[in-house]
């Protein structure tokens, strides 16, 4: 399903599909104001630091256009695919002259590789235009002695900040921004709401450019955009067709999205980092502001490598029923296994509960690669509706 003539005819989408497609526009602008820009690598680099020092987050993104040269030097082809080229945009100079620092958040053991990686190469090869890096290695394990040891690391990370932005941030300014982002955060809750309720009036390609355009723009303008379009959105045409939840690799553009509700589905929510995830746990007021980090970042709804199988069972049905979802369509990308690993057993609770699913896996990257895909995915929806499998 492409964007809807109703979304386009809402000047508040209007603006956030152009920040959503126009990515550097954002942090281009603030530049211009002299503000000093911040690349985000992994999911778990506190935006409420970034705010407080001043400064502009944007998210590091993949460019499915361009030629991997410079990667293909250093790494080796069994990174994943979206990894690989997000490292080229970052050795190629790409986001040395569209940022002015790097945080890497270890999400994922491959982000901990790629900043190993960032960290030799800056050593042996300076004169590469690759900006200022810095790692924040977090315990994702929900135990008091790693809460008061990642207390420690968001420290350091804090006094990095600090560094960077030349001066001291104050617990006023973090709370500040834990203000505007918790704003943030229940606009795109108040949004989803129009995706899980009973009459859906956003499709999850909407949907995805509406969150997705929060990583590229400044927060307290996102937030009154994303208040309006759900305001315009309520009035929108109900979609039908059946409710399909998507689990795997986080999509950065919604070439998949179109091709499953082209296919005939209406995608009512995802557990990715480009999607709910992004929004699910707000920074608490009333805690010191460094735990209070801690405490948003920490106990979040855990990926798939960053939890215990359990967990992730667990987690995926609860969001399958509180979407009202028929469906799940699991999806990873090559050199991609570590989602595998839950789903035997997440595959199995949803089949107890008699919810259909299906499974893409080693998948090609960008989606357009994928030749038989919209044929598999159609023949899918029929068997949702009750055609023949």
């Amino acid at each position: 399903m492409s964007i809807r003539s109703c979304a386009l005819e809402s000047q508040a989408f209007l603006a956030l599909k152009d920040a959503y497609e126009h990515r550097e526009k954002g942090a281009a602008a603030a530049r211009k104001k002299g503000m000093k820009v911040v690349g985000e690598l992994g999911f778990d680099v506190p935006d409420e630091l970034v705010l407080a020092a001043g400064m502009f987050p944007v998210r590091i993104y993949a460019d499915p256009e361009k030629s991997l040269e410079e990667t293909d030097k250093y790494l080796e082809y069994s990174f994943e695919p979206v990894v690989r080229a997000q490292f080229e945009k970052i050795i190629d100079g790409t986001y040395g002259d569209q940022i002015d620092y790097l945080a890497i958040s270890n999400s994922t053991d491959v982000i901990i590789r790629i900043f190993l990686y960032l960290r030799e190469l800056k050593r042996v090869e300076p004169e590469k235009n690759v900006p200022p890096i810095t790692f924040i290695d977090w315990l994702f394990t929900r135990h008091r002695l790693h809460q008061v040891r990642d207390e420690f690391v968001i420290g350091l990370f804090k006094k990095q900040m600090e560094e960077w932005a030349g001066r001291e941030i104050t617990d006023e300014e973090i709370r500040k921004a834990g203000a505007i982002l918790n704003e943030n955060r229940q606009a795109l809750r108040d949004m989803a709401a129009l995706r899980h309720g009973t009459e859906v009036r956003i499709s999850g390609t909407e949907a995805m450019v509406i969150i997705g355009a929060g990583f590229f723009m400044d927060k307290e303008e996102h937030t009154a955009l994303v208040r309006q379009v759900t305001l315009d959105a309520a009035s929108w045409p109900v979609l039908t067709g059946p409710r399909v939840f998507y689990t795997g690799a986080a999509q950065e553009d919604n070439s998949l999205y179109d091709k499953i509700e082209a296919a005939g589905f209406v995608i009512v929510g995802e557990d990715t980092d480009w999607g709910d995830r992004s929004y699910d746990r707000d920074y608490n007021m009333d805690y010191d502001p460094i735990r209070a980090i801690v405490d948003r970042y920490m106990l979040r709804e855990f990926s798939a490598k960053k939890a215990f199988v359990s967990q992730r069972v667990e987690a995926l049905d609860r969001e399958v029923n509180a979407a009202g979802a028929e469906a799940v369509i699991f999806y990873t990308n090559q050199y991609d296994e570590v989602a595998t690993w839950d789903m035997p057993k997440q595959r199995k609770s949803l089949e107890a509960r008699g919810i259909k699913h299906i499974t893409f896996g080693r998948m090609q990257w960008p989606v357009s690669k994928n030749e038989d895909l919209d044929a598999k995915l159609a023949e899918f929806a029929q068997a949702v509706k009750g055609g023949a499998e």
